[in-house]
């Protein structure tokens, strides 16, 4: 959309009476969202989106300006109000962009669903629902939404980087209802990857719906669970949930460069059990959380945040490279040009393990076993957690018994770290949306199945 050195001499108009460093965003895309609901469509909506930002950093604090109205004479508007905004302060350095931009495409598509006709999508929402519904009499309502967003970004920096790439999403949850009488249970299953109209070939809609329909199922005839502090086995994927919000927001220079986290000044010590190493990684191809750059145009890498129950890195977006003095990582990001990027999690997972999900269940004598995750609310200062488990299940003996409904887990993200005692082999991700200080945007959560001793189960007492 810009050249290089258009954007150069923006950003040395921006740097003119002040700041550090500076970084200008380009964003244009499409999004479609098609809501499937009660056997029709329900809605159609299509938006159009095109932007650009432009930050100055000076010293610990930063200017950002931003227009929906991406032409040359709004971008030369922008930087001499940013110059404006940051007159006063020493004066910004400036190195000459190079002569070869970085070029994205790391996580191509083969078969793109910007082009694909609209009652083709709809059929494959409709197979979904089919699935969805045969799988019993007692499903009384299924929801399918398609979800696909189409950006192509160029940023430029004064530290000399340049970057253009296209990011292309699809996702398509699926939420079935099963109903017997008063009793009204819920199931959810879902797919999300940097891929096009392929994600289908891995994830039929068949399969996806009749996941949702299950899960429904299963909590229609569960018994309540038990409440107490009872060992508790996760199972993979999006179990990972409680790692990312309790534990991964607090290692993100957001929090710790002002001292707002648990693990602040903690580098190099022990926060966690041996058995954990944790993983962001924004390299991992056609990922929903992956991309080829960053949204300050840094690589993305493969991040280890903690090693063997050592904390290892924090992620380090650019104004937290200011504040604390440690060098961006690759993990700068924002949902668009409206939003400054800051440092957010992409795929964040805990590495695989020596057991099996059998050996883990096999361990616990009387305990439960999550089976799927729901959603929950965490306090990022303490990492105080309080979590709903959608699916469910006793263990008695080292065997999995009936199926319980109801139970939410408890605690603090730094004692769970701690209390992690055993991770299966089984890694999976499983895709969701994540919203910060930058907005919300695609993550992936992710973990084999883990073992964890003594967590506070709530429940039917």
């Amino acid at each position: 959309m810009f050249s290089s050195d258009f954007l150069a001499s923006c950003i040395k108009t921006a740097l003119s009476r002040g700041g550090d460093y500076a970084d200008v965003f380009v964003e244009s895309g499409a999004d479609a969202l098609i809501v499937f609901d009660d056997g029709k469509v329900k809605s159609v909506s299509t938006g159009f989106v095109a932007g650009v930002g432009l930050r100055v950093i000076t010293g610990r604090n930063y200017v950002y300006l931003y227009a929906s109205d991406p032409t040359e004479e709004r971008l030369r508007e922008l930087a001499s109000s940013m110059a404006e905004a940051v007159a006063a302060g020493g004066s910004g350095t400036m190195r000459a962009l190079p002569p070869s931009p970085l070029e994205g495409g790391r996580h191509r598509v083969t078969r793109d669903p910007a082009g694909a006709d609209l009652g083709m999508k709809i059929e494959i929402l409709k197979r979904a629902d089919a699935a969805a519904r045969s799988a019993g009499q007692a499903i009384s309502q299924v929801t399918a939404t398609w979800w696909e967003k189409n950006q192509e970004v160029w940023v430029a920096t004064s530290e000399g980087r340049f970057a253009h790439d296209e990011r292309k999403r699809l996702r398509m949850p699926v939420v079935a209802v099963a109903s017997r009488g008063d009793a009204r249970e819920t199931g959810q299953a879902d797919s999300g990857k940097s891929l096009g109209l392929e994600i289908f070939d891995r994830y039929p809609p068949e399969s996806i719906g009749a996941e949702a329909a299950r899960v429904a199922l299963v909590a229609l005839d569960a018994d309540y669970a038990p409440a107490g502090k009872l060992p508790v086995v996760i199972d993979k994927a999006f179990g990972g949930v409680i790692f990312h919000e309790a534990c991964g927001h607090a290692l993100e220079a957001t929090s710790v460069a002002d001292d707002a986290s648990v693990f602040s000044g903690k580098l190099g010590q022990k926060i966690a059990h041996s058995a954990v190493t944790a993983i962001d990684d924004g390299t991992m191809p056609n990922e929903w959380g992956s991309a080829s750059f960053d949204d300050e145009a840094h690589e993305t890498r493969r991040n280890v945040l903690i090693k063997d129950g050592i904390l290892e890195s924090y992620l380090v977006d650019r104004l937290g490279q200011a504040k604390m003095g440690i060098p961006a990582n690759g993990c700068g990001r924002r949902e668009s040009y409206r939003f400054a990027p800051t440092s957010r999690m992409s795929n964040t997972y805990i590495a695989p393990g020596p057991h099996k999900l059998a050996d883990l269940i096999a361990s616990v004598d009387h305990g439960i076993y999550c089976a799927k995750m729901g959603g929950g609310s965490v306090d990022p200062a303490t990492t105080d957690f309080n979590f709903a488990v959608r699916e469910a299940y006793l263990i008695e003996g080292g065997r999995i018994g009936k199926a319980v409904k109801g139970a939410s887990l408890i605690g603090k993200g730094s004692e769970i770290l701690m209390g992690i005692e055993a991770v299966a082999d089984d890694l999976d991700v499983a895709a969701g949306m994540c919203g910060s200080s930058s907005g919300s945007i695609p993550t992936n959560v992710g973990q084999p199945a883990i073992l964890v001793r003594g967590l506070v189960v709530g429940g039917r007492a």
